[in-house]
């Protein structure tokens, strides 16, 4: 099971990096990497800041264009490829379970995702480089950051794989993963908006407070509760894919 497994990840992360695509995507989130990490100095114009350098970018509008637009771009093709050049059925009918499949595909896709953000660390060492200052980074608020980006990416990447099993269609993936993405958005701001509540309504959407849980990530906080929540819903969402999955039997 383990070798299947490892033999259907490497086969669809070398998809990603052997493919224009791949490095297109890499390419373009450096560039809004490096850009948002430019108009932070210059919005600073040399005056000190008790705010963490990753809490200064995660208030970018940069940081969530990235995560917004990336992952449905990332996952458009794990399925949907495979059911358009007909290598789909070949593929699930070979020795391997469904959720091997789906987890394989997924797992491939978060290791791709976290290559993407890996130039976030040299962004962040060129600014400690250039001020001078060592305690100005926090690799407790670095660490934190990372896990947020981790976990909530993992969220929308599963909400990408979600919506490549459904169709077909690169494009109708991809515009499926934005929707999906943009809906989650609009809960999280939703979230934000509304004042704090007891009843079971506010609680439930209290859990998409992305904004707020990345926030704290951000500052080098984590809250267990962001942490079970955020993991709850990626396997949720995988959930479906794989009853999207199995569903091929059912016809």
């Amino acid at each position: 099971m383990t070798q299947a497994f490892c033999t259907l990840a490497r086969r669809e992360l070398g998809a990603y990096l052997l493919s224009l695509t791949g490095y297109i995507i890499i390419s373009a989130a450096l560039f809004l990497m490096g850009f948002s990490f430019v108009v932070l100095l210059r919005n600073l114009q040399h005056e000190p800041t008790i705010m963490p350098v990753t809490e200064l970018f995660y208030l970018t509008q940069f940081f969530w264009l990235i995560l917004l637009v990336s992952t449905p771009v990332i996952t458009m093709r794990l399925f949907a490829l495979e059911k358009f050049s007909g290598t789909y059925e070949t593929l699930m009918t070979t020795p391997v379970s469904d959720l091997q499949v789906v987890l394989a595909k997924f797992a491939a896709a978060m290791t791709f995702y976290l290559l993407m953000w890996l130039p976030l660390l040299g962004c962040i060492f060129i600014v400690r480089h250039f001020t001078g200052d060592r305690s100005a980074i926090d690799a407790g608020a670095i660490g934190s950051t990372f896990l947020g980006i981790i976990l909530i990416g993992g969220l929308f990447v599963a909400v990408g794989c979600c919506a490549s099993a459904l169709t077909r269609s690169q494009v109708a993936a991809a515009m499926m993963g934005l929707a999906f993405g943009a809906t989650l958005f609009l809960l999280a701001y939703l979230a934000r908006q509304l004042p704090e509540s007891q009843s079971w309504q506010a609680q439930t959407l209290a859990s998409f407070a992305l904004f707020d849980q990345m926030h704290d990530f951000a500052r080098g906080v984590v809250d267990s509760r962001s942490v079970v929540v955020l993991i709850s819903m990626t396997f949720f969402v995988l959930f479906l894919t794989l009853r999207i999955v199995e569903s091929r039997r059912w016809r």
